[in-house]
């Protein structure tokens, strides 16, 4: 299958845990690790709480406080949960409309004293090129574009595993 330029972003970092332990970091403390912030959570600069469930039709989303209330936002929808190896989700931005979607898949290779974690982040090509969530980029430059948003993310990943393994010895 050929993709279209644009289409798919891949980042990997290597985590100095097992592949259990990467994966249960990644996601039962996902919200200890993943960024905060208007650029990483549907809350903006209101302090939320991501969540992940852990099985086939799971969710990944955020609840946080608005002036209406609380809310709760689903960006994830797990449709392949393989534990330690790897997961699979339909993954949708604050801004997309309700029949648009990318998919995102995860996985967890031993390697070495560690796991190498890969996320791969495709699908964008079915969205429109002057879709809110490409910022004004198409092809190449997009996907650099979310392979940095990725690559911030992987590295707050491995700082956290690096931070908490360190207390613990």
């Amino acid at each position: 299958m050929s993709l279209a330029p644009g289409d798919t972003a891949r980042v990997s970092v290597f985590v100095r845990v097992s592949r259990e332990d990467a994966f249960d970091v990644f996601t039962r403390e996902i919200d200890q690790w993943w960024r905060t912030g208007p650029r990483y959570r549907a809350g903006g600069k209101r302090r939320g709480q991501l969540f992940f469930e852990c099985h086939d039709g799971g969710r990944l989303f955020e609840t946080f406080e608005a002036s209406s209330g609380s809310k709760t936002i689903e960006v994830g929808k797990v449709t392949r949960w393989d534990p330690p190896a790897r997961f699979e989700l339909e993954w949708r931005n604050v801004n997309f409309r309700p029949n648009e979607k990318t998919f995102v898949d995860v996985s967890f290779e031993e390697s070495g004293e560690g796991t190498l974690v890969t996320v791969t982040h495709r699908g964008w090509s079915a969205l429109p090129d002057d879709h809110p969530a490409r910022h004004g980029l198409t092809g190449a430059a997009f996907s650099r574009m979310i392979g940095m948003w990725w690559g911030d993310l992987m590295t707050s990943l491995r700082e956290h595993v690096a931070e908490t393994r360190a207390r613990e010895s």
